[in-house]
């Protein structure tokens, strides 16, 4: 992969210069966050969800992403366990009635943006952090595609662009942050029918959420799922089945992911020093690499054009040649088909009587 020397110094910077000069890497931080006060989130209500795939759609349009293999109103996806992609920010899956007369339950997933998120808290670069607002963003231009987000996030959303070999991002839902801030909905609450979805402040989302199991105990699992676990999340499920019955996880507990990472993070700072030194030798080796290709590709482009040439003077001589011959045969042929004529007519007036009387009279009177 080409590195400009532009980008190389934006690593360097991201990577941690200045924790190679004494300073400490804030993915290695013990410090505790426990979101901001006033943060935002969304309740998802699985039970008013109907799997229409709207949600699916307005993110894509909000986001701009590519289109699916399959359209958004064809619903035999569901049929198939999905998860998020990097061209699919949220997808919705279903499960279906096990004898609890329930009927299909289905789960919208998406980046459950934790209150402290362990994406951010093992990026050394902080490419990833916590909003005000309480959406988890990403900053692709400090990200060094370590991918340590992708391995440290417990709900496995992150997701790598594989298929972009030149400039590959990690991609997730964002809570469309940049829709927010402007104060619009996040494209999938807009977008869905049923009001599955609801945005606002998580403190009152939870209350929402506790008011409905209270007026309907029968119809909701006492427990909204991010409320506390992994330390808590802005994106709040409420669901009528034990949540594993719809492929969540109960087996996170409720502590923070930096606390249980804080001790492996220890020796970050250390690492992130490191990265200067590596990058330099990664930066050295792609400029040599790229001036042999260069002059590779230099030596290759001569050599197809010599060849070219000495090509195209071979088929000029062959053509100018062929010409020749066909010119010959052109003037052989023209030669004797005046002969052929020539011969022809003065058969024809051989063995003409009339032509033989006019020639007798004019005999006569000549004399």
């Amino acid at each position: 992969m080409s590195i400009s020397r532009r980008k190389f110094i934006g690593w360097l910077g991201a990577a941690g210069m200045g924790t190679a000069l004494g300073k400490t890497a804030g993915a290695a931080s013990n410090k505790n966050f426990s979101g901001y006060p006033d943060s935002n989130g969304v309740l998802f209500d699985s039970t008013r969800c109907i799997g229409c795939r709207k949600c699916e759609e307005g993110c894509n349009e909000v986001n701009d992403l590519p289109g699916p293999d399959k359209a958004f109103s064809d619903l035999s996806v569901l049929d198939t366990e999905r998860r998020t992609t990097s061209k699919a920010y949220t997808i919705v899956n279903r499960y279906d009635d096990d004898g609890d007369n329930k009927g299909p339950l289905y789960r919208k997933v998406q980046c459950n943006h934790c209150l402290e998120p362990a994406c951010a808290s093992v990026c050394f670069v902080k490419a990833f952090s916590k909003t005000e607002s309480g959406a988890v963003i990403y900053d692709e231009t400090v990200c060094v595609g370590c991918r340590y987000c992708m391995i440290a996030c417990p709900f496995e959303i992150p997701a790598y662009e594989y298929d972009s070999a030149f400039s590959p991002r990690v991609r997730k839902c964002t809570m469309c942050h940049p829709r927010i801030v402007k104060g619009l909905l996040p494209g999938c609450v807009e977008a869905c029918p049923t009001e599955a979805l609801t945005y606002g402040n998580r403190e009152d989302l939870l209350r929402i959420g506790r008011e409905r199991i209270r007026k309907f105990p029968e119809r909701y699992v006492n427990h909204i799922y991010g409320e506390n676990e992994m330390g808590g999340t802005s994106w709040l499920h409420m669901s009528a089945v034990p949540f594993k019955d719809i492929g969540m996880r109960e087996d996170l507990g409720v502590t923070p992911a930096p606390k249980l990472t804080s001790g492996a993070l220890s020796v970050v700072p250390m690492v992130v020093g490191l990265w200067p030194v590596l990058l330099g030798g990664v930066y050295a080796i792609n400029k040599r690499r790229e001036k042999i290709e260069k002059q590779e590709k230099e030596q290759a482009v001569s050599e197809a054009l010599e060849n070219a040439r000495a090509d195209a003077k071979a088929e000029m001589a062959e053509a100018m040649k062929f010409a020749e011959k066909q010119k010959e045969k052109a003037i052989e042929k023209a030669v004797s088909q005046a002969l052929e004529e020539a011969a022809k007519a003065a058969e024809e007036e051989a063995s003409d009587p009339e032509a033989e009387d006019i020639d007798k009279k004019s005999s006569e009177e000549d004399s």
